[in-house]
């Protein structure tokens, strides 16, 4: 059976070579595109894919509609395609829920390699990226297995109630009012959090939420202010 993969850019002509190189796989079936993370989201629930191909740097792509996704399809698995990167970025990445990463530049079979080694629940990183990596310090090793796991983290019971809004789409000013303290209060809570589950973005504390179990991916509700573009 052949893995198949949704291929979400926001560059046509990006996305026209990725169809085409994999047009004649024996391994791999491109169900589809996606070229925006609105149009992304209603494809994966759609087509429901084993594996995501995607720019999250792109034209009207945005890194957060990973762990949105993830809500939505428990399945699909992310392969991070871009044409540059930083070690810092894909450390950022990798703890929001993308598996593996590979450079736009990368060969045909690095590209392949990376899908079908993504697909069977391994992560995946490219020569370049791996040297990139090295070159800024940063022990591939730690980098290769699910940062935002669900081990204990020491959070007061403020703090869980927190992330739970916050994971519902509440923002800074609506939990003051919901809990009855300050904005401030609220802000710093929320740094605290951030600092303790290792995250820099309201993502990470989504995808950790759903992780732990905080919120259900059924009955998940985001914002109008955390909906995708």
């Amino acid at each position: 059976m052949k893995i198949t993969v949704l291929i979400a850019d926001g560059s046509d002509l990006a996305r026209l070579g990725l169809k085409a190189m994999f047009k004649n796989s024996k391994e791999i079936e491109i169900l589809g595109e996606a070229k925006s993370s609105k149009e992304l989201m209603v494809k994966v629930e759609e087509l429901n894919p084993d594996v995501v191909l995607i720019d999250y740097g792109s034209k009207d792509f945005s890194i957060d509609i990973i762990p949105k996704i993830g809500l939505k399809s428990l399945k699909a698995k992310f392969v991070g395609i871009t044409p540059s990167s930083s070690g810092k970025t894909i450390i950022s990445a990798v703890k929001i829920g993308v598996d593996s990463h590979i450079k736009k530049d990368c060969s045909i079979k690095e590209i392949t390699d990376s899908v079908l080694a993504t697909a069977q629940g391994e992560k995946f990183f490219c020569g370049e990226l791996v040297e990139l990596m090295r070159g800024e310090k940063i022990n591939v090793e730690d980098v290769e297995f699910d940062i935002l796991s669900c081990e204990p983290v020491s959070l007061s019971e403020r703090e869980l109630e927190i992330i739970k809004l916050i994971a519902e789409g509440y923002t800074n000013a609506q939990i003051s009012v919901v809990l009855y303290i300050s904005n401030h209060t609220v802000n710093t809570h929320r740094k605290n959090i951030m600092k303790k589950l290792g995250v820099n973005n309201t993502a990470g504390i989504v995808m950790f939420a759903v992780k732990s179990n905080l919120v259900s991916p059924n009955k998940f509700m985001f914002s109008p202010q955390n909906e995708p573009n």
